[in-house]
């Protein structure tokens, strides 16, 4: 009899210190199991030790594979590469940070095994986070939800299973701005969440600066909300109406009374007023141009450097 295949999909940048805690873990976790498992590492072009150290453990387990990326495209784009490269009956998306800890995994397949096919973890929170990233992080769902027809879960991770099924359907979606959490919340399937404590990463530095942050929440708004161009409409109609009335005030002045005196800070206050609101609309509109010009470019999302081990001539 066959066993199933689980794959894990862990997506790496400058994460050295991390490697072989995390691979021991999952192994440790996932090996008493009734199943066969894959260990599958994007390096997204690492500059530290992170592709010698997984070259190493290519060597020493044969259920462990690396893909290089030629450079660093991302998170999204090395989780969508691991994805691509998924042979499992069920794939396991996480960071390799370990603070998706890897004792939940039985849990999640657990889950699968009853049917469900996407099990989704939510973040309640992350022990010694600020609460200022929490507080924006819970900012930016709400804001995201409001404004778009899909609803992404608040807290919601890229640590996940997914069946085969599943992943076969994601792998059609090949927008460049991607925003995996609403595409997968999108997908449909029968899906369950279950929630879980962050804990503090084993060592190193988050590799989410505020400038990633923002770049990450601006995909996810504008790949699945149309709202910013209407808004921009819409203070356009408001303003042309203020517009309009402040002109029907400046032609009765000057016509039926003698109070028209020559004022420039008026004038200068609206035209400056305005000018701002036309620039905002220009901003929102050259933000949809602009990932309109990357999609019909219609390069690939990512390509590899190597692919470890290296297969056989």
């Amino acid at each position: 009899m066959v066993m199933a295949l689980l794959s894990v999909v862990v997506p790496v940048f400058n994460e050295e210190d991390n490697i072989e805690i995390f691979y021991d873990t999952v192994c440790e976790v996932l090996t008493p199991l009734s199943y066969d498992f894959e260990l599958i590492f994007v390096d997204d072009g690492s500059t530290d030790r992170t592709p010698l150290l997984l070259d190493v453990l290519t060597q020493r387990d044969g259920r462990v594979r690396a893909l290089l990326l030629a450079r660093n495209f991302g998170h999204q784009v090395a989780l969508t590469c691991g994805l691509d490269h998924a042979a499992g009956d069920a794939v396991i998306t996480m960071d390799g940070d370990m603070q998706h800890p890897p004792e939940l995994l039985p849990l999640l397949i657990g889950k699968w095994e009853e049917g469900v096919q996407v099990v989704q973890t939510i973040r309640k929170t992350t022990e010694g986070v600020p609460w200022f990233k929490n507080f924006t992080s819970g900012m930016f769902y709400k804001l995201m939800n409001a404004m778009s027809k899909v609803h992404v879960q608040e807290g919601g991770s890229d640590f996940r299973l997914m069946d085969k099924q599943v992943v076969a359907s994601f792998r059609r979606f090949r927008e460049r701005a991607r925003f995996i959490r609403g595409m997968v919340g999108a997908i449909g399937y029968r899906q369950v969440q279950i929630e879980f404590i962050a804990p503090k990463r084993f060592a190193g530095k988050s590799k989410f600066s505020v400038r990633r942050m923002m770049h990450f929440a601006l995909d996810g708004i504008t790949a699945y909300s149309k709202l910013p161009l209407r808004m921009a409409f819409y203070i356009g109609i408001v303003f042309s109406f203020i517009s309009f009335c402040i002109a029907v005030h400046v032609i009765y002045i000057k016509v039926f009374t003698n109070e028209a005196v020559p004022g420039w800070s008026t004038a200068t206050a609206s035209v400056s007023l305005l000018g701002g609101i036309q620039l905002l609309g220009l901003g929102i509109i050259g933000e949809y141009v602009g990932r309109i010009f990357e999609e019909v470019k219609q390069r690939p999302l990512y390509w590899l450097r190597a692919e470890l081990p290296e297969k056989k001539k």
